[in-house]
């Protein structure tokens, strides 16, 4: 048996993209991944196939080395509209803070993402299309996550002296 992959038809993709969306509620993310593979298999540039393959891996993130952070994050600077970039990088940062918070990480290891994911979403907000607020909805959220870990505080550090010296 030829065990090659198959390209579905462009007239197709619709459909797919549909099927994609419908696994990631049904949190099968991996089975949205291979569809939205199939799509970019056929369209290369389709901009929702990317979005939704994209949050599929960031749907499969588990604060461990294996996640794909850095496939996430080029799949996202490679959407066209300026809005989307920022808004969808946003949110690869803040599901990064998210899954590396439940996989056991500092909080305060995590305050530089989170204000990544926060400066996205102010960026994204000033050139939102109009009536859209996900970048506000986004934002009040990663607040309330600072606001909800205490540890998210870095302790202030001791500083020393150039003339201190360790005890003899």
């Amino acid at each position: 048996m030829d065990l090659k992959l198959k390209t579905i038809s462009r007239s197709g993709i619709a459909e797919a993209i549909a099927k994609a969306e419908l696994y990631r509620y049904l949190n099968e993310p991996e089975e949205a991944e291979s569809i939205c593979r199939d799509v970019l298999a056929a369209d290369a540039k389709h901009m929702l196939g990317l979005r939704t393959l994209g949050l599929a891996i960031t749907d499969q993130f588990t604060g461990g080395p294996a996640d794909r952070y850095g496939e996430v994050e080029a799949i996202f600077q490679s959407l066209e509209d300026p809005y989307e970039r920022l808004y969808y990088s946003g949110l690869l940062y803040e599901r990064r803070v998210k899954a590396q918070l439940r996989g056991g990480r500092a909080p305060h290891t995590l305050l530089p993402l989170l204000e990544k994911a926060l400066q996205c979403f102010a960026d994204a907000e000033k050139i939102r299309p109009p009536g859209n607020d996900d970048a506000i909805l986004r934002w009040n959220r990663c607040v309330r996550l600072l606001q909800s870990q205490p540890d998210f505080v870095v302790e202030e550090a001791v500083s020393f002296e150039a003339h201190d010296s360790p005890p003899k």
